[in-house]
């Protein structure tokens, strides 16, 4: 029993040393989040700003984060400001109505490399009854940019690169690696030989 539970004890912790070093889970996607403000508070938005078409008083809210899903994203910074503070210079029009904006551009952590995110503004977009907030969003933060599945990958140009894209560090490169490490080839190798060494071990115990 002793001489042949050696090779196996080695093989399970080379195993448990290839999974411990093998690529890093993704942290989640580097995007921008859409909010509505709910009483005093922000609440992530069932529908996309492409298809929201808000009312006379709203307020919503953007934020740029790195984000795992709509449950851990981060939402714009601050109490959710009211109405009536965003608007206030902003008088209402007849046969308008007037949608109230934060645009939380996020923090340098979030940041893609080289780029610096601007302040958290506000806005006040007037609209058309039936625009939608995308609509509202252009009024007031041009230029949008958005990738051919209509994403919103940026708003007032920011950020200038990328949409959507996974990332496996807050502060790191997007994700590109799409095949299998060197110390993952590697350490394949390295069951392979040793379980070979294992087998010839048993046999020449078997036959000394």
């Amino acid at each position: 029993m002793t001489r042949h539970r050696v090779p196996l004890i080695l093989l399970t912790a080379l195993l448990l040393a290839l999974t411990a070093n093998g690529p890093a889970q993704a942290a989640g996607y580097r995007y921008w989040s859409f909010w509505d403000r709910t009483g005093t508070h922000w609440t992530y938005a069932t529908q996309g700003p492409s298809t929201a078409r808000p009312d006379d008083g709203d307020v919503q809210g953007f934020r740029f984060a790195v984000s795992a899903d709509s449950a851990d994203a981060a939402q714009p910074r601050g109490p959710a400001p009211d109405f009536a503070t965003i608007c206030a210079n902003s008088p209402a029009a007849d046969g308008k109505e007037r949608i109230a904006l934060v645009i939380d551009f996020g923090t340098t952590t979030d940041a893609p490399t080289g780029e610096t995110p601007p302040t958290v503004r506000t806005a006040c977009a007037t609209v058309a009854p039936d625009a939608t907030t995308a609509e509202a969003l252009a009024t007031v933060a041009k230029p949008l940019r958005y990738d051919t599945n209509a994403l919103l990958c940026a708003i007032a140009g920011y950020p200038e690169r990328g949409c959507g894209e996974q990332i496996t560090d807050p502060k790191q490169t997007p994700t590109t690696h799409h095949g299998p490490s060197v110390g993952l080839l590697a350490g394949a190798t390295a069951i392979v030989l040793l379980g070979a060494a294992a087998i010839w071990q048993s046999r020449r115990h078997k036959h000394g």
